[in-house]
């Protein structure tokens, strides 16, 4: 072997480490909407790769600046778990705190223009999700409160919460892309059809305030088509859909009833624990002693509401890190919309957000692994295509 065959050869290696922590990534962002065991194998492995690249590049672990607050977030999490009233088995659950390190890994992977490329393959998987939740819906029969379309995964609260989340991407692609608008456009009525047949209430309140906020970003005029599609969406659906859509009006309406109930539930548990709250995974085995009697079930693994559940789970302290995490968040990437030339990923992230946020106040989203790890990788997007200098200075050597 010459000397002028090693260089080449550690040329070669280097890209094909490269390459493989890419594959891996977007392995595991395939596998979210279709296993949570995949997911997690998956992601295991590339995060194994990504430690391989930080080692060969000599380099340190990076994030963008919402980072900090999550890690904030992990500190104050684990501090309630050491206050809660079953330490062990608050423990064991904030191992869901690991999934943050989805953030420095989709930073560090998907740089430049490999972000692209994980919205195209999250857009392709989610017609796939789509498709199966149509099939479920219309010749499987789940069309009912007891049996929703769940996709290929195991509930279909989860199911509708991913779904709102790809729509964010597709619409956000189809309204701020500068090309390849056609395919995701033929993706978004499935998108559509399968998130209103998920009978999902909190995912169509989040689904439709991400669409307000990308119509605003492209031209506020444009808002005023959300309500004809809403209209639209009203008149064409079954029953069954038009129903639960009316029903979130409705204050007699058993779930309605029972949500307003977990709201009081929160309020009891806030006051005797504030600052640490009961722990993580401890609502459930407290609900009864707050139960009021109006309740509709008898005890609820959680509290339907993002802000309530961290509040009664961790304390007042971690809501404060969750809200620091949010506008941190949100006013990073609305700067990035108003900045860059090419707004698809900060305007996707940012309808993400707003997602969140909205189905949040109805559901437990932030708390539910798989839409966790989606919602981690939409919003690092942007700061990633952003981190080029790395590669740059590779290319340079």
């Amino acid at each position: 072997m010459t000397t002028t065959t090693m260089p080449a050869i550690g040329a070669r290696s280097a890209f094909s480490l490269e390459r493989m922590a890419l594959w891996l990534l977007l392995a595991f962002v395939a596998s979210l909407q279709l296993s949570i065991a995949a997911a997690g194998i998956l992601l295991t492995a590339a995060l194994m790769a990504w430690v391989a690249l930080l080692v060969r590049d000599h380099a340190r672990p990076a994030a963008p600046g919402f980072m900090l607050p999550l890690l904030a977030y992990a500190g104050v999490t684990l501090v309630s778990a050491a206050f809660s009233i079953d330490p062990l088995a608050s423990v064991i659950d904030s191992k869901q705190l690991v999934l943050l390190l989805i953030v420095p890994l989709v930073y560090y992977v998907a740089r430049g223009r490999n972000a692209l490329l994980v919205i195209d393959v999250i857009l392709a998987v989610g017609a796939v999700s789509a498709a199966i939740g149509i099939v479920q819906y219309g010749l499987l029969h789940y069309d009912s409160l007891r049996l929703r379309p769940e996709g290929a995964l195991t509930h279909y609260m989860t199911y509708s919460g991913t779904l709102m989340l790809v729509l964010c991407a597709a619409v956000a692609r189809v309204v701020f892309g500068s090309r390849d608008r056609i395919w995701p456009a033929l993706v978004m009525p499935a998108l559509v059809v399968a998130l209103a047949v998920s009978l999902g209430r909190n995912a169509w309140v989040g689904a439709c305030v991400a669409v307000a906020v990308l119509l605003a970003l492209r031209d506020f005029r444009l808002t005023a088509l959300l309500p004809v599609a809403i209209a639209l969406v009203f008149a064409l659906a079954p029953d069954n859909v038009t129903n639960r859509m009316m029903s979130m009006f409705d204050l007699r309406d058993p779930s309605n009833q029972d949500r307003l109930a977990m709201l009081e539930v929160g309020q009891g548990i806030v006051r005797d624990h504030p600052l640490t709250g009961v722990g993580p995974a401890m609502v459930q085995r407290v609900y009864p002693q707050y139960r009021p009697a109006y309740a509709v079930q008898p005890v609820n693994p959680h509290l339907h509401n993002v802000p309530m559940q961290i509040a009664a789970e961790r304390g007042l302290p971690a809501l404060a890190v969750f809200l620091w995490f949010v506008v941190s968040l949100g006013v990073a990437l609305v700067r990035l919309v108003r900045g860059s030339t090419d707004r698809l990923l900060p305007a996707a992230a940012l309808a993400v957000l707003s997602a969140m946020l909205a189905a949040g106040l109805f559901e437990y989203n932030f708390g539910d692994s798989e839409f966790l790890m989606l919602f981690l990788v939409l919003i690092t997007l942007p700061f990633a295509a952003l981190n080029t200098a790395s590669v740059e200075a590779r290319r340079a050597a």
